[in-house]
């Protein structure tokens, strides 16, 4: 499912959720400016999924079609058939990783993030019997699972052999930051094929595919 798919099913969930939901608070259901909310809006108008019912001469009411819901729908399942997918494939990818690590002297793993991807990554680290011993994020708060939750400028003063950077997004703008700010790239993992050091930890040594 691409990201257009996905935020058009967004979209109708949010209609679909809230009869009142105004622009503005979808913009920021979605992540997106409000200019681009209301063309989003338009276009889910335009294929019949949404209508506009005037209230007022300032408000407007939108309200999900049948046409919108058999749409929500069929979006539903494709999304849940392609994160299944991606969340076998990323577990996998993980596993074949990481695996050298527990067989290994160096078994410390630290995590970038807290999302859902990021509670992937701990299931995998947990199965192949790696110690977490840090989770790092750009605004640090509470806990994750148990584990305090570290600005991720602090990597200086924690030791980690592998920091998983924990996103289903394209993660080269991220890898490319973290090494920017002195996380080796060698240690880096992504969660997909073809990220920093070819997604095998090396021990801090820079490889040839890794960001320059």
């Amino acid at each position: 499912m691409n990201s257009e798919a996905r935020r058009e099913l967004q979209a109708l969930e949010a209609i679909a959720g809230d009869e009142r939901i105004t622009q503005r608070r979808l913009s920021t259901e979605l992540g997106i400016a409000l200019g681009l909310t209301n063309l989003y809006l338009k276009r889910l108008v335009r294929k019949g999924y949404v209508k506009c019912i005037n209230l007022q001469s300032n408000r407007i009411r939108y309200l999900i079609t049948p046409t919108g819901l058999a749409e929500k729908t069929r979006l539903t399942y494709e999304f849940v058939e392609y994160s299944m997918s991606l969340y076998g494939n990323v577990r996998q990818h993980l596993r074949r990783v990481l695996a050298p690590l527990a067989s290994g002297e160096r078994k410390r793993v630290a995590i970038y993030g807290c999302g859902e991807a990021a509670e992937l990554a701990y299931i995998s680290i947990l199965e192949l019997g790696l110690d977490l011993v840090a989770v790092f994020d750009e605004h640090p708060n509470g806990t994750f699972l148990g584990h305090p939750v570290l600005g991720v400028r602090e990597h200086e003063s924690t030791p980690f052999d592998v920091l998983v950077v924990a996103t289903f997004d394209t993660s080269q703008d991220l890898t490319e930051r973290l090494a920017g700010i002195g996380v080796p790239p060698g240690k880096l993992v992504t969660l997909r094929e073809g990220g920093p050091a070819g997604n095998r930890p090396t021990g801090g040594r820079r490889s040839s595919s890794a960001p320059q």
